[in-house]
């Protein structure tokens, strides 16, 4: 790739290089602590790479749980990955042979990138948003061993590791929505977070299955709220003409 977009390509994710080093290294410390060796660390983010499902799938591992509980557990946190791969469908029409790893490797912080930047003119589509992709996954790769070995030599404590998820979701949400200028989505995600834990805390709904819940809650406003200016906007259109 022409040095000049791959220049480009590292600086649109050095929020990721950043994010993810944070939430790598607590994640490599987790693996150690937990029991395992290194290694795992780094195959577990290399092949695996689902960054909040790979936390989950340590507390699994660690409590026994079978085969078939972590495969449902695990599809049912990275479900929203679907969403994603449809509203990149025309994105990646023209990627090439970087398909396959682009849909390997769509996390959400990948995604919050590829759908916030433009590729640079002159730039291959393909090669540009691939380089993007593998940019992040070597940052998620190189802080989980970085934390792996850290906490076989290093002993430390663990508060407050887990808040460093949270803080790279804050970062990467302010970008999206400077670059956007769109507040319904995150308006309408809070709405629906905020329902769904009132509704589980009064009893109506499980407590268990609040993420999907709230998932469904705003993918339903959102859907409903859409289609509405969608309509709006061809009726006076309509009028126009």
């Amino acid at each position: 790739m022409n040095r000049k977009y791959f220049a480009k390509a590292a600086q649109v994710t050095l929020p990721v290089f950043f994010g993810y080093t944070a939430i790598g290294i607590p994640f490599g410390l987790m693996i150690v602590n937990a029991g395992y060796p290194v290694w795992v660390a780094f195959l577990m983010s290399a092949a695996m790479y689902a960054g909040a499902g790979q936390y989950i799938a340590v507390g699994l591992f660690a409590s026994g749980a079978s085969l078939s509980t972590i495969a449902v557990t695990e599809l049912l946190v990275n479900i929203r990955h679907i969403v994603y791969g449809l509203s990149l469908i025309t994105k990646f029409k023209n990627v090439g042979r970087w398909k396959p790893y682009l849909v390997f490797a769509l996390t959400d912080e990948t995604y919050s990138l590829l759908t916030g930047c433009e590729v640079p003119e002159g730039a291959e589509p393909g090669s540009f948003y691939g380089t993007i992709a593998l940019l992040d996954h070597l940052y998620w790769v190189a802080g989980s061993v970085i934390g792996a070995v850290a906490g076989k030599l290093i002993p430390m404590s663990f508060d407050g590791v887990d808040f460093a998820l949270t803080a790279l979701f804050a970062v990467l949400l302010i970008e999206q929505i400077l670059k956007s200028h769109d507040f319904l989505p995150p308006v309408v995600g809070a709405a629906a977070a905020l329902a769904s834990v009132l509704l589980s805390r009064l009893g109506i709904l499980p407590s268990g299955n609040i993420l999907l819940i709230s998932l469904a809650f705003g993918l339903a406003a959102l859907i409903l709220l859409k289609n509405r200016s969608f309509r709006e906007s061809a009726e006076t259109t309509g009028e126009q003409k």
